[in-house]
């Protein structure tokens, strides 16, 4: 520990703080730009500049170490005309169609501006003119409004190690692009959305499908349905002044009622059932010898595309169950389609998810139109819901609670814990363990599973087996996992994991790609709180107790892995090594 000053102020704190960091101890806010709490320092900005009282020199502090016996100044007149400086000199070189801009009034360029009151241009605007990038169709990269943080380069080359996102050219000349100055579609893009949840201004966002949704809601011969999947209830009130990982479960059916669809049904009820297929497929593969080990959980779209890219070989390990907003979405044009007389033709399905990946997923093979037709149109994020929420005037905080729609609206504990890393491994557990001994787990909780650690190993007992698990977050972390795995195989040992979860997005679901803006692990952990809060109070917590899960087999499915089921619930996955690791 070191003894140090700020501003007047006494701290201490550990050697090797930041100044940055140190002046939050002592609710002291330095501003930044291009730091980011999940994101090594770059210093990219030069806003968050101090000085040391008596020296001349500023310094930067998110990338400073406070030093024995510092006394730190954080604001004075020339640190704040400079800082003001450096905010005009990155906007002359930025779009002012804040208007048209996706960030607009939540940009941290934006808010900076106004915070330090600049209303004139005090220099000439150079406009950069550069094209923009739809090409993937889940994320748009604008960088016109590209401030060379490095935010996303950092995230996709470090955090996710995909390395779709570089810095090209130099000086002036500098920009943001697929490396190769290529498409992002051509690129070694998982979509995962994680470059646009980072970014701090309009330069990479969501590519934006309300229009579509809107038209499809005033159309008269359209029977349009709708799916929130468990982490977007404890995210959207973000969006309207809720506290961190509320869960606003009835009052989202309320609004999405009052947008105007006919039927609001909940991914949790799909996360039940993907249970069910999932566990069944442990089961036979672990205690019947049927197909090989380790099973690889399947529910992330970013990270199938990570894997069929970069390691094909692991594609026999994937559970082939399609992820819960798929299995619904077949379900309410084949199931619900017949119980309720509708034409499935003119059924509309959008299914509200915390990811922009979903948006790929939902086109990604011919299995995506097992109904015979598209089993999801449309997919939104958390962030596109809540501008459509806002569009119709909706007073969302006001709004009194709803139910779902049954059969496919009902869901248990397991199926809502689906949103948090860890989530989906707890839940197929509970009900791997009845399927194996014919009761339930003394304890309901895997607790072992559970937090924001990157890669959670242990091993669960049932019945005498020793399973052995690993969860990884964050696809740099499943690296590790999956090369313990590789050179398992390779040199014909033990394996070292019987079962494993993977989520593209750290903190899995709640820390979506698509969810509201500035997430950090603080926020991350309140949204998981939330889903194991409900969890906690449901009467059900087990996904083989669904009453509506059992109604589907009797009336439709028939069981788990049958031939039924896997013509519907299941799906293929391809290898295209197009990429070395």
């Amino acid at each position: 520990m070191i003894q140090a000053k700020i501003n007047g102020i006494d701290i201490k704190v550990k050697e090797g703080t930041s100044i940055l960091d140190a002046a939050k101890k002592v609710n002291i806010n330095i501003p930044t730009l291009c730091k980011h709490p999940d994101l090594d320092a770059t210093a990219a900005c030069g806003i968050c500049i101090v000085k040391v009282k008596g020296g001349n020199k500023m310094l930067r502090s998110c990338c400073t170490p406070l030093e024995k016996g510092m006394d730190i100044i954080t604001h004075d007149d020339e640190l704040q005309e400079a800082r003001r400086t450096v905010i005009q000199l990155i906007l002359s070189n930025h779009p002012n169609d804040c208007l048209q801009c996706a960030r607009n009034n939540n940009c941290e360029l934006q808010r900076l501006a106004a915070d330090f009151g600049i209303r004139t241009v005090a220099f000439p605007h150079v406009a950069k003119e550069l094209p923009q990038d739809s090409s993937s169709k889940t994320i748009n990269l604008v960088p016109d409004k590209c401030i060379l943080c490095g935010r996303c380069v950092q995230v996709c080359q470090q955090m996710q190690d995909v390395w779709a996102l570089s810095f090209l050219e130099r000086g002036f000349q500098t920009r943001i692009s697929p490396a190769g100055d290529i498409n992002l579609s051509e690129s070694p893009c998982v979509r995962c959305g994680q470059c646009s949840a980072h970014c701090p201004t309009g330069a990479i966002a969501e590519f934006d499908q309300t229009p579509e949704v809107w038209k499809a809601l005033y159309d008269p011969n359209k029977y349009c349905v709708v799916q929130i999947a468990p982490a977007v209830r404890v995210a959207i009130g973000e969006a309207f002044g809720y506290p961190e990982g509320a869960n606003l479960t009835g009052k989202l059916y309320a609004a999405l009622r009052r947008l105007g669809f006919k039927a609001v049904f909940d991914t949790s009820f799909a996360a039940d059932l993907t249970v069910m297929e999932e566990a069944a497929e442990f089961v036979q593969r672990f205690a019947h010898g049927k197909g090989v080990l380790p099973l690889i959980t399947s529910c992330c779209p970013a990270w199938v595309d990570f894997m069929e890219k970069f390691y094909p070989d692991m594609v026999k390990h994937f559970s082939s169950a399609k992820s819960p907003h798929e299995m619904l979405g077949v379900l309410s044009k084949t199931y619900y389609a017949q119980q309720n007389a509708i034409d499935p033709a003119t059924i509309y399905m959008v299914s509200i998810m915390p990811c922009t990946a979903k948006k790929y997923e939902i086109q990604r093979s011919e299995e995506m139109y097992a109904s015979g037709y598209p089993d999801i149109n449309v997919s939104l994020t958390t962030r596109e819901l809540a501008r459509m929420i806002k569009q119709s005037g909706i007073d969302f905080m006001h709004l009194p609670e709803a139910q779902p729609d049954h059969v496919l609206g009902e869901y248990t504990g397991a199926g809502v814990i689906f949103g948090a890393t860890g989530g989906v491994m707890e839940a197929a557990l509970r009900t791997a363990h009845y399927m194996v001994t014919g009761t339930d787990a003394d304890k309901v909780d895997f607790e072992n599973v559970r937090g924001l650690k990157g890669v959670k190993e242990t091993e669960v007992n049932i019945k005498g087996n020793k399973i052995k698990i690993a969860i990884a977050h964050g696809l740099e972390n499943v690296e590790y996992v999956l090369r313990r795995v590789q050179k398992a195989i390779a040199e014909k040992t033990e394996l070292p994991y019987h079962f494993i979860e993977v989520m593209a997005c750290p903190g899995g679901c709640v820390g979506g790609g698509g969810q509201p803006y500035g997430a950090t692990d603080k926020l991350r952990v309140a949204r998981a709180h939330g889903l194991y809060k409900e969890d906690d109070d449901k009467e059900l917590q087990y996904s083989h107790h669904n009453p509506y899960i059992k109604k589907v087999y009797k009336e439709f499915l028939e069981k788990p892995l049958s031939e039924k089921s896997h013509k519907l619930l299941h799906t293929h996955y391809t290898g295209r090594p197009l990429y070395k690791k």
